[in-house]
Protein backbone atom coordinates (compact mmCIF):
# COMPACT_ATOMS: atom_id res chain seq x y z
CA UNK A 1 0.00 0.00 0.00
CA UNK A 2 1.43 3.63 -0.98
CA UNK A 3 1.63 6.41 1.68
CA UNK A 4 -1.46 6.19 3.84
CA UNK A 5 -4.28 8.78 2.87
CA UNK A 6 -5.59 8.22 7.06
CA UNK A 7 -3.85 6.18 9.49
CA UNK A 8 -4.25 5.57 12.80
CA UNK A 9 -1.96 4.23 15.95
CA UNK A 10 -2.49 3.08 19.39
CA UNK A 11 -6.00 5.05 19.39
CA UNK A 12 -7.75 4.93 22.81
CA UNK A 13 -11.25 5.70 23.75
CA UNK A 14 -12.07 5.17 27.55
CA UNK A 15 -15.17 6.19 29.20
CA UNK A 16 -14.81 6.89 32.61
CA UNK A 17 -17.56 5.67 35.39
CA UNK A 18 -18.60 6.89 38.76
CA UNK A 19 -19.71 5.81 41.93
CA UNK A 20 -22.19 8.06 43.80
CA UNK A 21 -23.99 10.28 41.33
CA UNK A 22 -22.47 12.48 39.17
CA UNK A 23 -20.07 13.77 40.83
CA UNK A 24 -18.81 10.54 42.71
CA UNK A 25 -15.56 9.14 42.18
CA UNK A 26 -14.18 7.04 39.06
CA UNK A 27 -15.02 3.37 39.23
CA UNK A 28 -13.13 1.94 36.08
CA UNK A 29 -14.10 2.67 32.37
CA UNK A 30 -15.40 1.08 29.68
CA UNK A 31 -12.73 0.49 27.36
CA UNK A 32 -14.38 0.85 23.99
CA UNK A 33 -11.43 1.37 21.87
CA UNK A 34 -8.26 0.11 23.62
CA UNK A 35 -4.99 0.23 21.90
CA UNK A 36 -5.81 -0.07 17.31
CA UNK A 37 -4.09 0.92 14.56
CA UNK A 38 -5.05 0.80 10.80
CA UNK A 39 -4.33 2.63 8.25
CA UNK A 40 -6.15 3.78 5.06
CA UNK A 41 -5.03 3.86 1.66
CA UNK A 42 -6.11 6.11 -1.78
CA UNK A 43 -8.82 4.44 -3.01
CA UNK A 44 -8.93 1.34 -0.75
CA UNK A 45 -11.78 0.00 1.02
CA UNK A 46 -11.00 -0.93 4.60
CA UNK A 47 -13.53 -3.07 6.30
CA UNK A 48 -13.66 -3.34 10.27
CA UNK A 49 -15.95 -6.48 10.95
CA UNK A 50 -16.95 -8.17 14.60
CA UNK A 51 -19.36 -8.56 17.00
CA UNK A 52 -21.94 -5.80 18.56
CA UNK A 53 -20.32 -4.14 20.86
CA UNK A 54 -16.61 -4.85 19.53
CA UNK A 55 -16.49 -0.71 19.52
CA UNK A 56 -16.47 -0.53 15.75
CA UNK A 57 -18.94 2.08 16.13
CA UNK A 58 -17.17 3.99 18.92
CA UNK A 59 -14.09 3.41 16.29
CA UNK A 60 -16.09 5.48 13.55
CA UNK A 61 -16.95 8.05 15.48
CA UNK A 62 -13.02 8.93 16.70
CA UNK A 63 -12.78 8.94 12.73
CA UNK A 64 -15.08 11.36 11.54
CA UNK A 65 -14.38 13.50 14.78
CA UNK A 66 -17.58 13.40 16.47
CA UNK A 67 -15.84 12.27 19.66
CA UNK A 68 -11.76 12.97 21.20
CA UNK A 69 -9.84 10.53 21.70
CA UNK A 70 -8.97 9.11 25.25
CA UNK A 71 -5.20 8.50 23.47
CA UNK A 72 -3.90 7.75 20.39
CA UNK A 73 -3.33 9.60 17.23
CA UNK A 74 -5.65 9.67 14.13
CA UNK A 75 -3.09 11.23 10.91
CA UNK A 76 -5.10 12.63 8.09
CA UNK A 77 -2.46 12.93 4.99
CA UNK A 78 0.41 13.43 7.42
CA UNK A 79 -1.35 15.55 9.92
CA UNK A 80 -2.04 14.61 13.10
CA UNK A 81 -5.51 15.75 13.42
CA UNK A 82 -6.52 14.70 17.38
CA UNK A 83 -3.90 18.15 17.74
CA UNK A 84 -6.43 20.33 15.76
CA UNK A 85 -8.90 23.05 16.57
CA UNK A 86 -11.11 25.15 15.11
CA UNK A 87 -10.62 26.08 11.76
CA UNK A 88 -8.34 23.31 10.75
CA UNK A 89 -10.08 20.50 12.60
CA UNK A 90 -13.14 22.38 10.18
CA UNK A 91 -11.93 21.97 7.34
CA UNK A 92 -10.17 18.46 8.05
CA UNK A 93 -13.98 17.28 8.92
CA UNK A 94 -14.82 18.38 5.23
CA UNK A 95 -12.76 15.55 3.55
CA UNK A 96 -13.53 12.65 6.11
CA UNK A 97 -17.63 12.57 6.19
CA UNK A 98 -19.82 9.90 7.32
CA UNK A 99 -22.92 7.35 6.62
CA UNK A 100 -24.78 6.37 9.56
CA UNK A 101 -26.40 3.16 10.22
CA UNK A 102 -29.78 3.48 10.58
CA UNK A 103 -31.77 5.41 7.57
CA UNK A 104 -34.66 6.05 10.05
CA UNK A 105 -33.30 8.00 12.90
CA UNK A 106 -30.38 9.60 11.03
CA UNK A 107 -32.39 11.72 8.97
CA UNK A 108 -34.29 15.09 10.64
CA UNK A 109 -38.41 14.15 9.52
CA UNK A 110 -38.86 17.44 9.87
CA UNK A 111 -36.39 19.03 7.04
CA UNK A 112 -37.19 18.32 3.59
CA UNK A 113 -34.93 15.89 1.42
CA UNK A 114 -33.33 19.31 -0.40
CA UNK A 115 -32.73 20.82 3.31
CA UNK A 116 -30.96 17.10 4.14
CA UNK A 117 -28.49 16.52 1.65
CA UNK A 118 -27.84 20.39 1.75
CA UNK A 119 -27.30 21.14 5.25
CA UNK A 120 -23.61 20.68 4.92
CA UNK A 121 -23.26 23.63 2.69
CA UNK A 122 -24.39 25.93 5.86
CA UNK A 123 -21.87 24.50 8.07
CA UNK A 124 -19.58 24.78 5.02
CA UNK A 125 -20.93 27.69 3.23
CA UNK A 126 -17.02 28.03 1.06
CA UNK A 127 -17.86 24.53 0.07
CA UNK A 128 -20.76 26.14 -2.63
CA UNK A 129 -22.39 29.55 -3.78
CA UNK A 130 -25.56 29.69 -2.03
CA UNK A 131 -27.46 30.40 -5.24
CA UNK A 132 -25.61 27.17 -6.83
CA UNK A 133 -26.49 24.70 -3.60
CA UNK A 134 -29.98 23.25 -4.77
CA UNK A 135 -28.47 22.38 -8.32
CA UNK A 136 -25.88 20.54 -6.64
CA UNK A 137 -27.91 18.94 -4.13
CA UNK A 138 -30.38 17.98 -7.41
CA UNK A 139 -27.31 16.31 -8.88
CA UNK A 140 -26.68 14.27 -5.76
CA UNK A 141 -30.07 13.18 -5.47
CA UNK A 142 -29.61 11.54 -9.07
CA UNK A 143 -25.91 10.36 -8.83
CA UNK A 144 -27.46 8.13 -5.85
CA UNK A 145 -30.67 6.95 -7.70
CA UNK A 146 -33.12 9.03 -6.35
CA UNK A 147 -35.38 11.93 -8.63
CA UNK A 148 -34.38 15.10 -8.52
CA UNK A 149 -37.85 16.34 -8.35
CA UNK A 150 -38.41 14.72 -4.83
CA UNK A 151 -36.86 17.49 -2.88
CA UNK A 152 -39.66 18.77 -1.18
CA UNK A 153 -40.51 15.79 0.30
CA UNK A 154 -40.18 14.35 3.41
CA UNK A 155 -38.24 11.41 4.99
CA UNK A 156 -41.16 9.45 5.92
CA UNK A 157 -42.08 9.55 2.55
CA UNK A 158 -38.80 6.92 1.52
CA UNK A 159 -37.89 3.13 1.90
CA UNK A 160 -35.41 2.58 3.57
CA UNK A 161 -33.35 1.77 0.99
CA UNK A 162 -34.48 5.05 -0.51
CA UNK A 163 -33.59 7.06 2.91
CA UNK A 164 -29.57 4.94 3.42
CA UNK A 165 -29.25 7.03 -0.76
CA UNK A 166 -30.25 10.00 0.65
CA UNK A 167 -27.53 9.79 4.03
CA UNK A 168 -25.26 8.86 1.01
CA UNK A 169 -25.87 11.70 -0.82
CA UNK A 170 -25.86 14.20 2.32
CA UNK A 171 -21.80 12.29 2.89
CA UNK A 172 -21.16 13.04 -0.78
CA UNK A 173 -22.08 16.75 -0.73
CA UNK A 174 -18.78 18.18 0.44
CA UNK A 175 -16.72 16.18 -1.80
CA UNK A 176 -15.13 14.33 0.53
CA UNK A 177 -11.75 11.91 0.27
CA UNK A 178 -12.91 9.30 2.70
CA UNK A 179 -16.25 8.09 4.10
CA UNK A 180 -16.64 5.83 7.14
CA UNK A 181 -19.83 4.10 6.70
CA UNK A 182 -20.80 2.51 9.71
CA UNK A 183 -23.25 -0.27 9.01
CA UNK A 184 -24.53 1.49 6.39
CA UNK A 185 -27.16 -1.77 5.09
CA UNK A 186 -27.57 -3.71 8.27
CA UNK A 187 -31.00 -1.82 8.42
CA UNK A 188 -32.44 -3.19 5.30
CA UNK A 189 -33.80 -6.14 3.44
CA UNK A 190 -31.27 -8.40 1.79
CA UNK A 191 -32.27 -7.11 -1.74
CA UNK A 192 -31.71 -3.66 -0.31
CA UNK A 193 -28.30 -4.32 0.94
CA UNK A 194 -26.68 -5.56 -2.42
CA UNK A 195 -28.14 -2.30 -4.39
CA UNK A 196 -26.76 -0.02 -1.76
CA UNK A 197 -23.12 -1.99 -2.00
CA UNK A 198 -23.04 -1.75 -5.63
CA UNK A 199 -23.87 2.09 -5.29
CA UNK A 200 -20.95 2.27 -2.74
CA UNK A 201 -18.66 0.76 -5.51
CA UNK A 202 -19.94 2.82 -7.97
CA UNK A 203 -19.17 6.00 -6.72
CA UNK A 204 -15.47 5.28 -5.25
CA UNK A 205 -14.74 5.07 -8.53
CA UNK A 206 -16.52 7.95 -9.87
CA UNK A 207 -15.40 10.03 -6.96
CA UNK A 208 -12.00 8.21 -6.15
CA UNK A 209 -13.29 7.76 -2.73
CA UNK A 210 -11.73 5.63 0.19
CA UNK A 211 -13.95 3.87 2.64
CA UNK A 212 -13.84 2.51 5.97
CA UNK A 213 -16.12 0.04 5.72
CA UNK A 214 -17.75 -1.22 9.01
CA UNK A 215 -19.86 -4.44 10.00
CA UNK A 216 -20.31 -7.33 11.80
CA UNK A 217 -21.62 -9.51 8.44
CA UNK A 218 -17.95 -10.97 6.46
CA UNK A 219 -20.17 -12.14 3.90
CA UNK A 220 -21.24 -8.11 3.22
CA UNK A 221 -17.59 -6.88 4.00
CA UNK A 222 -16.18 -9.20 1.20
CA UNK A 223 -18.27 -7.94 -1.64
CA UNK A 224 -17.01 -4.17 -1.07
CA UNK A 225 -13.44 -4.23 1.02
CA UNK A 226 -9.99 -4.37 -0.48
CA UNK A 227 -8.55 -5.36 3.07
CA UNK A 228 -10.19 -6.38 6.38
CA UNK A 229 -9.46 -5.49 10.39
CA UNK A 230 -11.14 -8.01 12.45
CA UNK A 231 -12.01 -6.21 15.91
CA UNK A 232 -13.06 -8.17 19.10
CA UNK A 233 -13.10 -6.40 22.53
CA UNK A 234 -11.95 -2.74 21.27
CA UNK A 235 -8.85 -3.82 19.58
CA UNK A 236 -7.83 -5.15 16.04
CA UNK A 237 -7.11 -9.02 16.06
CA UNK A 238 -6.39 -9.73 12.99
CA UNK A 239 -6.08 -7.68 9.04
CA UNK A 240 -5.03 -8.19 5.93
CA UNK A 241 -5.96 -8.16 2.25
CA UNK A 242 -9.67 -10.01 1.97
CA UNK A 243 -8.82 -12.92 0.40
CA UNK A 244 -5.98 -13.83 2.64
CA UNK A 245 -8.26 -13.51 5.49
CA UNK A 246 -10.99 -15.30 3.75
CA UNK A 247 -9.15 -18.10 2.89
CA UNK A 248 -6.40 -18.57 5.43
CA UNK A 249 -8.00 -17.04 8.76
CA UNK A 250 -4.94 -17.32 11.44
CA UNK A 251 -6.80 -15.91 14.86
CA UNK A 252 -9.40 -18.05 15.84
CA UNK A 253 -11.83 -15.42 16.48
CA UNK A 254 -11.47 -14.55 12.50
CA UNK A 255 -11.83 -18.89 12.02
CA UNK A 256 -14.88 -18.76 14.55
CA UNK A 257 -16.61 -15.75 12.30
CA UNK A 258 -15.99 -17.17 8.91
CA UNK A 259 -17.43 -20.71 9.93
CA UNK A 260 -20.39 -18.79 10.83
CA UNK A 261 -20.93 -17.56 7.41
CA UNK A 262 -23.24 -19.13 4.95
CA UNK A 263 -22.01 -21.37 1.78
CA UNK A 264 -24.13 -21.72 -0.83
CA UNK A 265 -22.51 -25.02 -1.97
CA UNK A 266 -24.20 -27.79 0.02
CA UNK A 267 -20.87 -29.76 -0.64
CA UNK A 268 -18.69 -27.70 0.74
CA UNK A 269 -21.24 -26.86 3.85
CA UNK A 270 -21.44 -30.13 4.74
CA UNK A 271 -17.22 -30.34 4.85
CA UNK A 272 -17.25 -27.55 6.81
CA UNK A 273 -17.01 -27.67 10.49
CA UNK A 274 -18.54 -24.44 12.55
CA UNK A 275 -16.71 -23.42 15.41
CA UNK A 276 -19.36 -22.58 18.26
CA UNK A 277 -17.83 -20.12 20.71
CA UNK A 278 -19.23 -20.70 24.77
CA UNK A 279 -19.61 -17.82 27.10
CA UNK A 280 -20.18 -14.23 25.50
CA UNK A 281 -18.00 -11.21 24.85
CA UNK A 282 -16.51 -10.30 27.83
CA UNK A 283 -17.53 -6.68 29.73
CA UNK A 284 -15.46 -3.44 28.22
CA UNK A 285 -14.93 -2.87 31.89
CA UNK A 286 -13.23 -5.67 33.13
CA UNK A 287 -11.74 -7.63 30.18
CA UNK A 288 -8.94 -10.58 30.51
CA UNK A 289 -5.91 -10.50 31.34
CA UNK A 290 -3.59 -11.32 28.40
CA UNK A 291 -4.96 -12.15 25.39
CA UNK A 292 -8.66 -11.09 25.62
CA UNK A 293 -10.17 -13.69 23.43
CA UNK A 294 -8.84 -16.48 25.27
CA UNK A 295 -12.05 -17.11 27.89
CA UNK A 296 -13.59 -17.95 24.67
CA UNK A 297 -10.94 -19.85 22.29
CA UNK A 298 -9.96 -23.44 22.13
CA UNK A 299 -6.23 -22.53 22.16
CA UNK A 300 -5.71 -20.64 25.18
CA UNK A 301 -2.83 -21.90 27.09
CA UNK A 302 -1.12 -20.58 30.51
CA UNK A 303 0.75 -18.13 27.96
CA UNK A 304 -2.34 -16.39 26.85
CA UNK A 305 -3.34 -15.38 30.51
CA UNK A 306 -0.02 -13.72 30.81
CA UNK A 307 1.19 -11.75 27.70
CA UNK A 308 -0.90 -9.50 25.47
CA UNK A 309 -0.14 -11.24 22.03
CA UNK A 310 1.14 -8.89 19.39
CA UNK A 311 -0.28 -7.87 15.96
CA UNK A 312 2.42 -10.01 14.19
CA UNK A 313 2.77 -11.12 10.61
CA UNK A 314 2.08 -15.02 10.93
CA UNK A 315 5.18 -17.00 9.48
CA UNK A 316 2.93 -18.83 6.73
CA UNK A 317 2.79 -14.80 5.14
CA UNK A 318 6.50 -13.95 6.31
CA UNK A 319 7.66 -14.91 2.16
CA UNK A 320 4.43 -13.34 0.34
CA UNK A 321 5.37 -11.13 -2.37
CA UNK A 322 4.85 -7.20 -1.82
CA UNK A 323 4.80 -5.64 1.61
CA UNK A 324 3.23 -7.56 4.65
CA UNK A 325 -0.42 -7.35 4.86
CA UNK A 326 -1.97 -9.89 7.05
CA UNK A 327 -1.13 -9.87 10.58
CA UNK A 328 -2.72 -11.67 13.36
CA UNK A 329 -2.47 -11.09 17.13
CA UNK A 330 -2.57 -14.97 18.53
CA UNK A 331 0.42 -16.69 20.11
CA UNK A 332 -0.65 -19.66 18.28
CA UNK A 333 -1.81 -18.10 15.25
CA UNK A 334 0.17 -21.20 13.08
CA UNK A 335 -2.06 -23.63 14.96
CA UNK A 336 -4.80 -25.22 12.93
CA UNK A 337 -8.63 -24.42 13.45
CA UNK A 338 -10.12 -27.66 14.92
CA UNK A 339 -11.70 -30.37 13.14
CA UNK A 340 -15.16 -30.25 15.51
CA UNK A 341 -14.21 -29.95 19.14
CA UNK A 342 -16.42 -27.27 20.74
CA UNK A 343 -15.00 -24.32 22.16
CA UNK A 344 -14.00 -24.82 26.04
CA UNK A 345 -16.05 -23.47 28.68
CA UNK A 346 -15.49 -19.81 29.45
CA UNK A 347 -13.95 -18.75 32.78
CA UNK A 348 -15.37 -15.05 34.22
CA UNK A 349 -14.41 -12.13 32.79
CA UNK A 350 -10.65 -11.73 33.72
CA UNK A 351 -10.14 -14.95 34.77
CA UNK A 352 -8.40 -17.39 33.16
CA UNK A 353 -9.80 -19.92 30.95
Amino acid sequence: MAEPILEVRGLVKHYPLTRGGLFGRQAGAVRAVDGVDLALGSGETLGIVGESGCGKSTLARLLVHLERPTAGSITYRGEDVTRLSGKALKAVRRNIQMVFQDPYTSLNPRMTVGDIVGEPYEIHPEAAPRGDRRRRVRELLDVVGLSPEHVNRYPHQFSGGQRQRIGIARGLALRPEVIVADEPVSALDVSVQAQVINLLARLQAEFALSYVFIAHDLSIVRHISDRVGVMYLGRIVETGRDAEIYEHPTHPYTQALLSAVPVPDPGARERRERIILSGDVPSPVRVPSGCRFRTRCWKARERCAREVPALAVPAAFRDTPGPAAHASACHFAEDAAPAARPAPEAGPPGEPG
